[in-house]
């Protein structure tokens, strides 16, 4: 995958997420890692919370939910405020799957690719090699 000079790398999962920036060109990719980004993580698309139990499993899945949720919202403040103007999401397929269903139109127009896979605390050569791969 080629990455224009810029372009915003954010890899997600369901607990954390983490941004780069390519500070190289489209065919030679240098990333670079950027300040941690603040993730509302209390919206759930059921609209309802229950407290959390170990004895039940869904509980955590809505709290990653709700993360995925509130990492797209962020992503798509970030594109309509102007500050990311190219955009790679790379994230678990879940977490993919739950915040293409929040992307704002614009955000949709800058991204340029995504790739469902976990890479969160990958080093950013691992990172590297699975944009170019792609």
């Amino acid at each position: 995958m080629q990455l224009p000079q810029n372009t915003v790398v954010a890899i997600a999962d369901g607990e954390k997420l983490s941004l780069f920036q390519n500070e190289g060109n489209a065919t030679n990719v240098k990333l670079r890692a950027m300040p941690a980004a603040e993730v509302d993580g209390s919206t759930i698309s059921s609209g309802s919370r229950h407290p959390s139990s170990s004895a039940n499993p869904d509980d955590s899945q809505q709290t990653e939910d709700g993360f995925s949720v509130g990492v797209a919202n962020m992503l798509n403040k970030q594109v309509l405020d102007g500050h990311i103007k190219s955009l790679v999401i790379i994230a678990a397929p879940r977490t993919l799957g739950e915040m293409r269903k929040n992307y704002h139109k614009s955000l949709s127009e800058v991204l340029v690719g995504e790739l469902d896979k976990d890479l969160t605390g990958h080093t950013i050569q691992d990172i590297e090699k699975a944009l170019a791969a792609a």
